[in-house]
């Protein structure tokens, strides 16, 4: 039995095929350009496969009411090309399989849940913190989702005192992503997030918005864990400066485990998503 999944983001395609026990055969990455060169890469390679199941991970926002007519889609990004476009419909009339659709940040929440930090835990939230901010939800072993899926990049959190930055946010400035993701260091700084200094002060700003989001979180949905992943992330100093902001804001207002314990980084490191692409597809299959 062979098992597929792809990671759809806006720079690349993660696509893989594994067997029964969801250990990796094959793996390729394929450029993100156009919907027709893009696939094109996908199909060579998924063509050589006989496959049982796939599940998708994609970028978005994406269509994800079976009942509507844009269930599968990509709907209005940035990304070049691909708005309202049928991702989902393209892959179904190549191969006539079960698939599992959500979008990237969902599938490596699940993977997290499943194979990563929040292993044996039934709810997580994870929170990727890159060029952007985007958030998934599970909830009681399943993909939580609305009438759309979540986006957690893009809550208003309090603007420090201190802070006069706009914000990167084409849509609302500076909501989350706006005040908190990649660019918006570079943008405060000159100097790209990888670069910076672990003292930098910008690193408490930093802190101070991704925490108030993590209590927002906390209060709402009460997860068992919550999983921190992306770029800006790989800064050992970050975890710990977010840790200690966010016992601050709480304040002791609601129980929480051990916070080192609560918030974490990613088990998986750049596979959350892929991972959890599989393990969706795996339960498609009767």
């Amino acid at each position: 039995m062979y098992i597929g999944g792809i990671e759809a983001g806006g720079t690349k395609f993660v696509c893989a095929v594994a067997n029964q026990e969801l250990a990796i055969i094959e793996k390729v990455s394929i450029p993100t350009t156009t919907p027709e060169e893009t696939l094109a890469g996908v199909f060579q390679f998924f063509d050589r496969f006989i496959l049982d199941a796939l599940g998708v991970g994609s970028f978005g926002p994406i269509g994800v009411q079976k009942e509507q007519a844009n269930y599968g889609h990509i709907l209005a990004t940035p990304k070049k090309g691909w708005t309202n476009f049928d991702f989902l419909g393209s892959l179904k009339e190549r191969y006539d399989i079960p698939m599992a659709w959500t979008t990237d940040v969902n599938a490596a929440a699940y993977g997290e849940l499943k194979k990563g930090a929040a292993c044996g835990c039934k709810s997580c939230i994870y929170l990727t913190v890159g060029t952007g901010i985007g958030g998934g939800i599970v909830v009681d072993n399943a993909v939580f989702q609305g009438i759309s899926h979540p986006e957690m990049g893009h809550i208003f959190v309090k603007r420090h005192p201190e802070d006069t930055y706009e914000g990167t946010c084409p849509y609302h400035k500076d909501c989350l992503e706006g005040l908190a993701s990649g660019p918006s260091l570079e943008a405060r700084t000159g100097i790209r997030g990888e670069n910076l200094p672990a003292d930098h002060p910008v690193w408490e700003l930093q802190a101070y918005y991704l925490a108030q989001a993590l209590m927002a979180y906390t209060l709402i949905l009460n997860p068992e864990k919550i999983v921190l992943g992306g770029g800006v992330m790989n800064q050992p100093h970050l975890l710990e400066k977010i840790r200690q902001q966010f016992t601050k804001l709480l304040n002791g207002y609601v129980e929480i485990p051990n916070v080192d314990e609560y918030i974490v980084c990613w088990g998986m490191p750049d596979e959350s998503g892929l991972m959890g692409t599989l393990l969706l597809a795996q339960q498609e299959i009767v």
